[in-house]
């Protein structure tokens, strides 16, 4: 901060007035004698101490403010002006202060709204996110609209199904099995992620049903275990997902429960401020006790499209990865 000093920091000063003419004259000169010429008068000093021209005017001095009269006896003393160069200090540190103590506070809420990475310091901290490629979604074919447009009245989904699934993160290792031909995934490999035959063969047969067009999917491993699965499944139109996703997750906990992953409940810890608009989503995690590793996992309907994605971690599935996964399939759908 440039600070601005008074300009007015030495003390005052007055001129002296000349001290008026005495009483006394000065003796006038003789007359000049009969025939000499007289020589001009000089001026007279002007009132005010103005000196001839013939003289330089005296340097003004300094004047000592007068002292400031004792109290009488038995009074109570009269409080002494300060000095003004020492009112102009304290007002100059004063304010110092104060913009110190305003670029301190506002400093404390520039660091306070920052992201973690933002800090100098804490760029190597992490809260558990993966380190994801930047997200781009795939072009439409010409003339086809969005899945969410006025004009699509099916909610298709008509760009490249295969180029919605998320991206592993950086440092992922990728699941080979969840390729399949082509970038298609068959039903039958996608229906092994459930326990029950029964439940297989229901399914498959509601698949049927409502139109099932085609499935893609991409797994990976995370350095630190944990295995992420994500498969999209693509029907006729959106209209039969209402009643097929309502089988797949009632609230309370799945309709048909995963390998290994028998008791679970809804995910009442994930932010609903992670909602996507236009995407549903219902959430679960594997209850206590549930073994060597824990499962999480998430249904989303966008469209005509359904989602499902699976995370398993020996020990316990970390909720912040998964929160993110979930979130960033829901924008690339929606």
């Amino acid at each position: 901060m440039t600070e601005h000093i008074d300009a007015t920091g030495a003390a005052d000063s007055a001129t002296e007035p000349a001290p008026a003419a005495g009483p006394d004259a000065t003796p006038s000169e003789p007359a000049p004698a009969a025939g000499a010429t007289t020589p001009p008068a000089e001026p007279a000093p002007a009132a005010g101490g103005t000196t001839s021209p013939t003289e330089p005017a005296p340097a003004p001095e300094a004047t000592t403010p007068p002292a400031e009269p004792a109290p009488p006896t038995g009074e109570h003393p009269v409080p002494v002006r300060p000095p003004r160069r020492a009112l102009r200090a304290a007002l100059r540190w004063t304010a110092a202060l104060l913009t110190f103590a305003a670029f301190a506070t506002g400093t404390a809420y520039a660091v306070a709204g920052m992201e973690r990475t933002d800090v100098p310091g804490l760029a190597t901290e992490s809260d558990g996110r993966w380190d994801y490629p930047a997200l781009t979604k795939p072009p439409l074919p010409s003339g086809s609209p969005g899945p969410f447009v006025d004009t699509n009245k099916t909610g298709s989904h008509y760009a490249d199904l295969r180029r919605l699934v998320l991206p592993a993160p950086h440092g992922a290792t990728l699941d080979k099995g969840l390729a399949g031909r082509d970038g298609w995934l068959s039903t039958t490999s996608f229906l092994a992620r459930y326990d029950e035959k029964d439940d297989r063969d229901e399914l498959a047969q509601k698949f049927t049903d409502y139109g099932l067009r085609h499935i893609a999917a991409r797994g990976w491993t995370t350095p630190d275990g944990t295995r992420t699965a994500v498969y999209l499944l693509q029907f006729d139109s959106a209209a039969v997902l209402d009643e097929l996703t309502r089988d797949l997750a009632p609230y309370g906990g799945p309709g048909y429960p995963l390998r290994g992953a028998v008791d679970s409940v809804a995910d009442e810890d994930f932010p609903d401020a992670s909602l996507v608009t236009n995407v549903s989503r219902v959430a679960y995690v594997e209850s206590k006790p549930y073994g060597k590793e824990q499962t999480r996992q998430a249904y989303l309907a966008a469209g005509d499209v359904l989602a499902l994605v699976v995370q398993d971690r020996k020990g316990s599935a970390h909720p912040v990865p998964f929160q993110q996964t979930v979130t960033l399939q829901s924008q690339l759908l929606a």
